[in-house]
């Protein structure tokens, strides 16, 4: 513990790293209002009643364009300056959060509700691509800073939840109180932009500036192919991919499952584990607390166990766990199984990002690593959409927690499966 507070004490010394955190913490906590705020009126706001497959539908706009547009994040921001990025996107953000609350109190549903919504997520990705590739220029040690930054920006997200259910007390469940939750994001944005506002344009990079504009989009997705296939002719590469998406798929169809629960069944539980959005951030608050744990144990684990034993035993603790956890469907069993969720998640995450930052060329690093951010969203999506078509409203199928138990068993068998085979021969 002695160390690691050195550490931190040490990346704190930096006046620049203190303000790019800061940054990122407001940014974060900003997200975590505003995502609060579109869950409250999708799912809890009496006004409105979204069956399963308009939620699912929601989660494939907000998240599959960005699996599109994800690509070429990289190549901008390379491009253009990051100090200007951050302060810029927190400015529009600001504006566009408040056209957001003006469709929620219009009433508006469906499609354009979705597409307001859809520009806000797009730039809090893109911003957060920003604070990862700028970190380099504040520090020279990047695995406390990532770890540090990381993982106090979830916790920062997860504490702007905390305030949007403060302010639910005040201004009620309604399409008016939900509106002025997603207007009050609008604040830390705003200060996020004027703490970045403090750097220099060219503190943050990027150093050497490459103006002759993004490639064309062919030129991007012949690139993900080639990403792709060289992956796949990496049998630990294309295994951990395997692993992570079939985790992405169980993920997926339990996040529709205890959405519905906590809008039905559980809506009226109270004391310590009640229902509705206040259980809804509880329980993310649990799922944070496994993925902190995760990032606590998994090294320790990994250099006693290995990596591959490590992953399968995450793996194979998913599959008894959740459909054990889930089948009661009371809050606090619902609750423990978000925990190991996160513990789940995270651990395989940590495992799988480490494999391929060592066994894929440098020349081809970008590229799988954004076959991994699109195959990461597209396997989560997927997974909400067959969920809205099996899911009864209330959000209780034992059928579903067994397939999850029997993915997360499959994803062992991939996992282990790929593993041994041959090093296929590296595409041209």
């Amino acid at each position: 513990m002695r160390d690691a507070g050195t550490t931190v004490r040490s990346l704190l010394v930096r006046p620049d790293f203190r303000r790019l955190f800061a940054t990122r913490l407001l940014s974060q906590f900003g997200d975590g209002v505003f995502q609060a705020a579109l869950a409250g009126t999708v799912l809890f706001n009496p006004q409105r009643a979204a069956d399963p497959l308009d939620v699912a539908v929601g989660f494939a706009v907000l998240l599959l364009p960005w699996s599109l547009i994800g690509p070429f994040a990289g190549v901008w921001l390379d491009r253009w300056s990051r100090r200007s990025v951050l302060l810029r996107a927190n400015l529009v953000r600001a504006g566009l959060v408040a056209a957001v609350a003006a469709v929620v109190l219009g009433g508006v549903d469906g499609v354009p509700f979705y597409a307001a919504g859809l520009v806000v997520v797009s730039v809090n990705r893109f911003v957060l691509a920003a604070l990862s590739a700028g970190l380099p220029h504040t520090t020279d040690a990047l695995v406390p800073a990532n770890a540090l930054s990381t993982t106090s920006g979830s916790i920062a997200a997860v504490a702007g939840g905390g305030a949007a259910l403060l302010l639910l007390q005040l201004t009620g469940s309604s399409d008016a109180g939900y509106a002025a939750i997603a207007l009050a994001a609008a604040v830390p944005y705003l200060a996020a932009a004027a703490v970045v506002s403090g750097f220099t344009r060219g503190h943050l990079g990027p150093d050497a500036v490459d103006r002759a504009g993004a490639p064309p989009v062919r030129t991007v997705a012949a690139g993900m192919v080639a990403g792709a296939r060289h992956a796949w002719a990496r049998p630990a590469a294309a295994a951990s991919l395997a692993a992570i998406g079939l985790h992405r798929i169980c993920f997926g169809l339990l996040t529709l499952m205890t959405l519905l629960l906590h809008r039905g069944p559980l809506e009226d539980a109270s004391g310590l584990f009640p229902g509705g959005l206040a259980g809804l951030g509880q329980l993310v608050a649990a799922i944070a607390a496994g993925s902190l744990l995760a990032a606590v144990l998994t090294p320790a684990a990994v250099r006693r166990f290995g990596r591959v034993r490590w992953t399968v035993g995450l793996l194979l603790v998913g599959a008894v766990a959740q459909p054990l956890l889930g089948a009661p469907f009371q809050p606090p069993t619902v609750i423990a199984g978000g925990f190991v969720l996160g513990l789940v998640g995270q651990g395989v995450k940590i495992c799988v990002d480490a494999t391929l930052q060592e066994t894929v060329d440098d020349d081809f690093r970008g590229r799988v690593f954004s076959v991994y951010d699109t195959l990461f969203n597209v396997a989560f999506v997927a997974a909400v959409l067959a969920a809205a078509l099996v899911l009864p409203p209330s959000g209780r199928s034992v059928p579903v927690l067994l397939a999850v138990g029997a993915g997360y068993l499959l994803a062992v068998a991939a996992y282990l499966g790929i593993r041994r085979r041959p090093v296929l021969p590296v595409p041209a």
